[in-house]
């Protein structure tokens, strides 16, 4: 297993994140115990020695079951993370009854790492507000040992994050972030590990197959790869290109099978980062992949000046380009749900204003239309 120094640590390059746990018939809620316990003892005796489990995974169930497979190990053998989960907004006012109930629940007198969960547009508001008490009683707790370090997960767009992090920023020590070779360009990932660079602090990978994608590709794609690296598999792939990031100490994958953690941990026996020639193929691959069909919007927000509404156009077609990807996907109905009624796609006006100065010749008032049926489709 290749390690990564962080501070004091050696953290394992592969992460156990338990949010895809092996389950009964299919039911989210219903973890196979037995199966999981299996993985997490597997894991620990191949290397693995971070393990990142959270309130709402399995409906609650997974940190019962992340605190029983390791209690029967030394607490120093494991690095555990645990987060607060404020993707729900009804938690806001519940930081310390929600975190002594995580203690309770993996077993735990400290967490190793611990998260402001899911930074998004739909929550920002909220955990930068004082009356809610968030971060001053995360800090707290930092300062009682009961967080070893503190850091935050980022789901929400380059503008949010700088909200949250003039807040926090100070006091975060690792972000996690969905980052893949996919999202790169796509999700615009490279601008927030740029800033965190910049900051001197280091990335957690969360979704570094995006969900299984990565994990098959077209043929003609797979090909492409074939040519340059013959032995490597596109899940190998969507792993190496990871390697190749210095900032990236930790890389998060959620294993729904021993046969899973066995492939990824034979992987992760070998640091085997990508060369300029390989990163640019990925590049172009992925460029093919998010161009099919997408809105091709600069950005350039003269349209958002001629807009009666006031819409965050170019904002609204990002999220647009995610959803018809993705078909569909928790991005674009979170991001759309933190929007005020008046300024969703379902509020365009259709009177063209804004076409008659975008310099791509967008037709944006069928975009807005085509958005707001498919989030209603999928409502």
């Amino acid at each position: 297993m290749i390690y990564r120094k962080y501070k004091d640590k050696d953290l394992s390059g592969l992460g156990f994140g338990c949010m895809r746990l092996p389950v009964i018939d299919g039911n989210d809620t219903m973890i196979d115990e037995a199966a999981a316990l299996e993985m997490i003892d597997y894991a620990m005796a191949h290397g693995i020695n971070y393990f990142d489990t959270a309130w709402g995974y399995h409906d609650g169930n997974s940190e019962l079951v992340v605190g029983k497979g390791l209690s029967k190990y030394p607490r120093e053998d494991f690095y555990l993370a645990d987060k607060f989960p404020g993707y729900d907004l009804s938690n806001m006012p519940k930081v310390k009854e929600i975190f002594e109930k995580q203690l309770e629940k993996t077993r735990v007198e400290y967490f190793d790492f611990y998260l402001v969960h899911n930074v998004c547009e739909l929550n920002v508001e909220q955990y930068i507000d004082p009356q809610y008490g968030i971060h001053d009683y995360l800090v707290e707790q930092v300062k009682n040992g009961r967080i070893r370090h503190l850091g935050f997960s980022c789901h929400g767009n380059f503008e949010t994050y700088q909200k949250f992090m003039d807040v926090y920023g100070d006091d975060m020590e690792f972000c996690q972030l969905q980052l893949n070779w996919l999202d790169w360009k796509f999700q615009k990932a490279e601008d927030k590990v740029i800033d965190l660079r910049k900051r001197g602090i280091p990335v957690w990978v969360m979704e570094p197959l995006r969900g299984g994608k990565l994990c098959s590709l077209e043929e003609k794609y797979e090909e492409k790869l074939k040519a340059l690296r013959p032995d490597t598999t596109t899940t190998q792939w969507a792993f190496r290109f990871l390697q190749t990031l210095p900032e990236v100490k930790m890389v998060l994958s959620g294993m729904s099978s021993l046969e899973q953690m066995k492939q990824n941990i034979d992987t992760w026996n070998t640091d085997a980062p990508l060369n300029e020639e390989e990163r640019n193929t990925l590049q172009e691959i992925a460029d093919e992949m998010t161009g099919q069909g997408r809105v091709m919007c600069t950005a350039c927000h003269y349209c958002t000046s001629h807009c009666p509404m006031e819409l965050d156009i170019p904002w609204l077609i990002e999220l647009y380009n995610e959803h018809k990807f993705s078909d569909g996907g928790f991005i674009p109905m979170m991001g759309v749900s933190a929007l005020d009624k008046d300024k969703r796609p379902s509020a365009c006006l259709h009177c063209h204003s804004c076409e008659q100065v975008c310099p791509q010749q967008i037709k944006i008032s069928d975009v807005m239309q085509d958005f707001d049926e498919r989030l209603h489709a999928g409502a």
